[in-house]
């Protein structure tokens, strides 16, 4: 389905902007994916942004996962309760600038705080690689919330635009019953088996 996403880019261009918030959470721990490696990449990538229509990746090869994680200057965080993933965020250092390329929680952690908080952790990661500025996009695929969340933890709108995407009618998953549709007629994965 072809259809026209708005796309807001964002940025903070000094730490002090931050505006941190944390969530109280058991099990809650933040690590670094020391070993880079394509495959959980690509997991994280599809729990997480499966709903979302998180598509731009799914051709890559394996070869192009490769050579993604494990440049010098693009790193992997991961957000675990008692030992099991719940999100993520990747950093990409540019020239001067911190990307956060991806970020998020998979479905089940998603109204649970667990936003702002890991969104604070992600943001003070990328201040420590050195950057001049951090910066950010976010279009109305993704969550309803994820805007206000970007702005509350202090970043500012620098940039608008719109562009043309073509996605499924439903979201990839991770499995087929995910919850969202931009057409809500179209018939559920559980439909097409009656």
């Amino acid at each position: 389905m072809i259809i026209e996403v708005g796309i807001t880019y964002l940025e903070m261009t000094n730490r002090s902007q931050l505006n941190p918030r944390r969530s109280d959470v058991d099990g809650l721990e933040i690590k670094r994916a020391e070993l880079p490696l394509p495959e959980f990449n690509r997991f994280l990538y599809t729990a997480v942004g499966g709903d979302w229509y998180w598509v731009d990746r799914l051709g890559w090869t394996y070869q192009q996962w490769k050579e993604w994680v494990e440049r010098p200057d693009m790193h992997t965080w991961i957000a675990y309760i008692n030992g099991t993933p719940i999100g993520y965020f990747e950093l990409d250092k540019e020239e001067n600038y911190v990307e956060i390329s991806k970020f998020g929680l998979v479905d089940s952690a998603i109204g649970s705080g667990l936003g702002a908080h890991l969104l604070t952790e992600c943001v003070k990661r990328a201040w420590d690689m050195g950057p001049s500025r951090v910066q950010l996009d976010t279009c109305t695929l993704d969550h309803p919330g994820a805007l206000h969340n970007y702005q509350a933890r202090g970043f500012k709108i620098y940039n608008t635009g719109t562009y043309t995407a073509d996605v499924p009618v439903r979201p990839i998953g991770p499995w087929p019953e995910s919850r969202r549709t931009l057409n809500p007629d179209a018939p559920v994965a559980s439909d097409l088996r009656r």
